[in-house]
């Protein structure tokens, strides 16, 4: 009977591996076609027509920072230097235990101001306002807050103290290109229908060179993990988010990096201060939002960089940011567990959240399994696996021609590389990246879930930071 069992289990994973490999590669197809439609209407309207109108959106740049006393002030200085001709960057001081206000204070000539703050999305108390008696730095507003050990609350306490329609939800400590809010306004300016929200490439910082908060020099990643990370973001972004994109199918706009309709995301009640995955679960309200209105949108990715962060470097801090990510997927989908295969939530309910419960919940237990029944069968009840083991080889050889056009596209449309030695070795890492890499995301994941069923305190934990190299320290 287990015989039996083993055999259908193997069936079973069969059809599951071939459905995913047709699924994905529709997505590639999908993909491909968006980026080249990107690429063919991206000078419609022209960046220096936007930087000279006077009838485009304000944008708010919502940025948290815990504890940054080291780097905020040049962090703060690279976003005022962003170009577009209506903004402001709202810092939000939350509760750090350093000098981090104190250095803003100083800094940027700060004094306490009466402001009128409503407060829309509920919030830790607020102990000030602070704005810039220099008027050169009259775009800067500085919300000093009580700690709520929630990155989400911190921005909602932003999102609170933002004038313009429409914010940029940020980390302090990433570095964005200088025309960011040009390219992520754009579709909200073009497009037809309602646009809720738009995102765009992040690109890893690790070994980048940097001076006063601006990037210098960027640098192919040094160390094992942040390279194989290289290889996730390239295949996640210029792939996964560009298909979803196009078929308004996406449910996840990345913390490091969105704009958002602030109507619309208040009005959904803004980011959940409980949550693992404040990200995806606020793009999940929102788009509920819109269908329990029933009001058109579209929420949009566009297949360029915009953005650089510092990654994990070692697997351990690897491993506590993708327990929190692994356990803040399955949170956000048990918590709208209503939207599945409902009809009032059309494609988000029969295409999005199921290929999110199979295809990024499910496989890494199903991999789980496959090992222990490969153990069994082989060793003690000596099945014939043959077929199953040249599913694998199909299954990895598919894993790597989908890898190899993602770093193909990214080098011809973005030129991201410095020469061919750095695409050899992401392709190498490519190669080897399922039987080095892929195990410990694995485990990862199995981990977050055995804490979300076990319900364990939900912690953001501490990614400990190399930080960046500093160009002009090196020549000492």
């Amino acid at each position: 009977m287990i015989h039996d069992i083993l055999s259908v289990y193997a069936n079973f994973i069969g059809v599951f591996s071939i459905t995913y490999i047709i699924f994905y590669s529709i997505l590639a197809g999908l993909s491909y076609y968006a980026i080249k439609k990107n690429l063919n209407t991206k000078y419609f309207i022209p960046n220096n027509v936007i930087i000279k109108s006077n009838y485009i959106p304000g944008v708010s740049v919502v940025a948290p920072a815990f504890n940054e006393g080291a780097t905020v002030v040049n962090n703060v200085k690279s976003l005022l230097s962003l170009t577009y001709p209506k903004f402001e960057v709202v810092l939000v001081n939350d509760g750090s235990s350093d000098d981090t206000l104190q250095k803003l204070i100083d800094e940027f000539e700060l004094i306490k101001v009466d402001f009128y703050y409503q407060e829309k999305i509920k919030t830790a108390a607020i102990r000030g306002h602070y704005k810039s008696t220099n008027p050169l730095y009259y775009k800067l507003l500085v919300v000093d807050k009580e700690n709520a050990k929630s990155k989400a609350d911190a921005a909602n306490a932003g999102i609170n103290s933002t004038k313009y329609p429409l914010f940029i939800c940020t980390d302090v400590d990433c570095i964005l290109k200088n025309d960011t809010i040009i390219k992520l306004a754009k579709p909200f300016i073009e497009a037809q229908k309602r646009v809720i929200a738009t995102g765009a490439g992040i690109r890893i910082s690790n070994s980048c060179e940097v001076k006063n908060g601006f990037l210098v020099k960027i640098h192919f990643p040094k160390g094992w993990y942040p390279r194989f990370q290289e290889l996730e973001y390239v295949r996640a972004f210029l792939f996964g988010r560009m298909a979803w994109s196009q078929i308004n199918g996406l449910l996840l706009v990345s913390g490091g990096l969105g704009m958002f309709d602030k109507e619309i995301a208040v009005a959904a009640g803004g980011y959940w201060h409980k949550s693992l995955g404040e990200d995806m679960e606020l793009v999940t309200r929102m788009r509920k939002y819109m269908y329990d209105n029933k009001l058109p949108f579209s929420i949009q990715y566009i297949p360029e960089s915009l953005c650089w962060t510092e990654v994990p470097s070692t697997k351990e801090v690897l491993i506590r940011q993708r327990v929190r990510w692994s356990r803040g997927l399955i949170q956000t989908l048990y918590l709208h567990k209503n939207v599945f295969f409902n009809p009032k939530y059309q494609r988000t309910g029969f295409l999005i959240f199921p290929y999110f419960f199979f295809f990024e919940f499910l496989i890494p237990i199903l991999e789980v399994i496959g090992v222990i029944v490969l153990i069994i069968g082989f060793f003690i009840y000596h099945v014939d696996y043959a077929n199953f083991l040249y599913l694998t080889l199909t299954i990895y050889l598919f894993y790597i021609i989908i890898t190899f056009i993602s770093i193909l596209l990214d080098d011809i449309i973005y030129k991201n590389y410095a020469n061919a030695k750095e695409i050899v070795t992401l392709v190498m890492m490519a190669i080897i990246e399922p039987f080095c890499y892929h195990p410990v995301n694995v485990y990862a994941s199995i981990k977050g879930y055995y804490h979300f069923f076990r319900q364990k305190e939900q912690v953001w934990g501490n990614m400990q930071r190399q930080g960046f190299s500093n160009p002009t320290e090196k020549k000492k």
